[in-house]
């Protein structure tokens, strides 16, 4: 609708609506894609001669870092609470146990898959309870709980393995492919798009954010936020338990070692993506993201001949970076 000029006292002119005033694009919200596409120009031209860039080493990559993108992906919901889950990788190891025991037990590829996930749903219940219930920290929590299910994957078998022979379970939630395409790269786009969904176009998603931007605000708001945190923890727990499904049917075995440090990559890849560790802010598409920047540094150090305890310290040192970048995004 055209608007009213007024150029002098009584005279009305009509002109053009004015044009709405264009939004600058705030680069900080896409750090985490040029960070990526410089990695792999990086590694592409340093370790050109090395098969860096070969169809086979990038599939691989996609297949290390799927167990990792399904738990980021979970947790980050948590974080956008402004909660934090360190128990997802132990949980993984016990749930592969789990499974493994139950498939070698005769209750077959379905029982197996039961078995898993009902490992993460229970501590995921238990995290949740603790800290909507008893209001505990849930740093505390899920660091002593990442105590106790290590211990008990550990004591259930005594240490040892167990194989899986269901050559079933291990197609289907590992070592398959369907085409050239990895069986775990699709359970990872599957298990993104759903969460992506759920975060951007559910009620869900945004009380999820509500809950961690303002919780009390949220709270008068007519949000549940105790359900929602115990929802969100019952989400990385289901995803945990699903992991460790993947690791026992891509190795044909649940052990107690699988997920060790897990939670340092799962969270560092949620902060690098744009989540806010702080709550209130949160992406899926940059946690997938940022987990395959980090399998890509990973894969490129061991191409390298980086050892392990370098890998732990470059590590530690993407953390420290993503969590400084994000409380400056924050301030600004």
């Amino acid at each position: 609708m055209p608007s009213k000029e007024i150029n002098a006292p009584g005279q009305v002119v009509l002109g053009k609506s004015k044009p709405r005033p264009v939004q600058k694009l705030d680069w900080r919200n896409y750090i985490v894609y040029f960070a990526f596409i410089g990695v792999l120009i990086y590694f592409s031209i340093s370790l050109f001669d090395e098969g860096f860039v070969s169809t086979d080493n990038l599939l691989n990559i996609a297949r290390q870092t799927a167990m990792i993108s399904i738990m980021g992906v979970a947790m980050t919901f948590v974080i956008s609470t402004g909660e934090i889950d360190l128990s997802v990788g132990s949980t993984t190891a016990l749930a592969s146990l789990t499974a493994a025991l139950a498939i070698q037990s005769g209750f077959g590829m379905l029982g197996g898959l039961v078995a898993g996930l009902g490992t993460g749903l229970i501590v995921g219940l238990i995290n949740g309870l603790l800290i909507t219930r008893f209001v505990i920290p849930s740093f505390l929590v899920t660091l002593g709980m990442m105590g106790i299910v290590k211990g008990m994957a550990m004591w259930v078998t005594d240490t040892a393995p167990v194989p899986i022979i269901n050559s079933a379970f291990n197609f289907l939630f590992g070592s398959g492919d369907i085409g050239s395409v990895p069986i775990l790269l699709v359970w990872t786009l599957l298990a993104t798009v759903a969460a992506h969904i759920i975060l951007r176009k559910t009620s869900f998603g945004r009380q999820t954010l509500a809950t961690g931007g303002n919780e009390s605000a949220a709270r008068f708001s007519g949000v549940k936020t105790h359900r929602i945190k115990l929802m969100v923890f019952l989400g990385t727990g289901l995803a945990a338990g699903f992991a460790g499904i993947l690791y026992a049917g891509r190795m044909h075995a649940g052990r107690y070692t699988f997920g060790d440090g897990d939670e340092l990559s799962v969270i560092a890849a949620v902060i690098l993506g744009g989540t806010s560790l702080f709550g209130g802010v949160g992406t899926v598409i940059g946690t997938l993201i940022g987990s395959l920047m980090i399998g890509t540094i990973n894969n490129g150090l061991i191409i390298m001949g980086l050892d392990v305890s370098q890998q732990m310290m470059i590590k530690g040192l993407i953390i420290i970076l993503a969590v400084a970048f994000g409380k400056k995004a924050m301030k600004n």
